[in-house]
């Protein structure tokens, strides 16, 4: 027990726990996405609707949108908040996840976002053929975006982008 507690304290760690490290890496960033995707479609890019669940669960106010501007503010909060969770993910794969050097800062930084780009694409996909062909839930498809997503970031970024 204490060898994988001490696993989790320093970089260097065995494939299991380096995983769960980086699910937990993971699990972080895609909670600053979501906060800076919601901050930017409330208060920046105004995209949220009276009855959007986030707003009524928070109480927010927000003002009318026509559905058009509102589609495009999504692309913009989309994309912004996607830099700056990507940022997020970037520091805690190199100071507690995996090994970095094995390129430049800034090659290795645009490999990053490559893969995360990479994944994300292949993630929706799955995730709109699970709704489109095997008719589950948005929920359930978006969930299986998202462990697509991880794992193809997962091993990409493990012996593609960093060190391992």
């Amino acid at each position: 027990m204490q060898d994988i507690l001490q696993q989790f304290l320093q970089r260097d760690a065995g494939p299991l726990v380096q995983f769960l490290k980086y699910a937990i890496g993971g699990g972080v960033a895609t909670g600053v996405d979501m906060l800076f995707f919601f901050l930017l479609a409330w208060r920046v890019f105004p995209a949220l609707r009276e009855n959007d669940p986030v707003v009524r669960r928070l109480g927010l106010r927000v003002r009318h949108v026509e559905e058009e501007d509102r589609s495009r503010r999504f692309i913009v909060c989309t994309a912004l908040a996607f830099m700056i969770s990507n940022l997020t993910a970037y520091l805690i794969n190199i100071f507690w996840v995996f090994e970095p050097g094995r390129y430049a800062w800034y090659i290795e930084m645009a490999l990053f976002y490559a893969v995360s780009g990479i994944s994300i694409v292949i993630g929706t996909a799955i995730g709109w053929a699970m709704i489109r062909y095997l008719h589950l839930s948005t929920s359930f498809s978006y969930a299986g975006k998202l462990f697509a997503s991880l794992m193809i970031n997962f091993v990409c970024r493990k012996y593609f982008v960093f060190k391992g």
